[in-house]
């Protein structure tokens, strides 16, 4: 993309990219499996002597951080990275410090369930700058 292209020839074709797939939702669980890494603090010291439940506190989360990521990429899978996401942010709580404080746990579970029931055929949602427009117009329509 050249500098002098303009905002408004990129934005609708990233519009149209991301109304073809469940991008929301694939943002949501993805930001939740990242919240938790974060917010996790033990060294590799640490969960390496814990043992397998120190090692699940890091392998659940970059699951749904994966699972989002894939979601979004490969929209035709996504029912299995949905169900594999919400499995994994419940799992969180009990494997990490309360499934990031609550808030990973609550972004994977809502991501995961948006992702579930996004429908491939849907229409793109018109924002309500659009619908203004087209009533404006259709009303000067009608006017004339």
């Amino acid at each position: 993309m050249s500098e002098d292209t303009p905002r408004k020839e990129w934005r609708p074709a990233f519009d149209g990219w991301r109304a073809r797939r469940p991008f929301w939702g694939g943002l949501l669980l993805a930001l939740g499996g990242a919240e938790i890494l974060f917010t996790e603090k033990a060294s590799l010291k640490v969960i390496m002597h814990i043992g397998m439940q120190g090692l699940a506190g890091y392998l659940l989360p970059t699951v749904m951080l994966l699972c989002g990521l894939l979601t979004i990429l490969s929209p035709g899978q996504r029912l299995f990275y949905s169900i594999i996401g919400i499995l994994s942010s419940l799992g969180t709580w009990l494997t990490s410090n309360l499934g990031g404080f609550f808030i990973g746990l609550a972004l994977g579970a809502v991501g995961s369930c948006m992702a579930f029931g996004w429908l491939p055929d849907q229409e793109p949602r018109v924002s309500r700058r659009q619908r203004r427009k087209e009533a404006k117009a259709s009303a000067e329509a009608v006017q004339l």
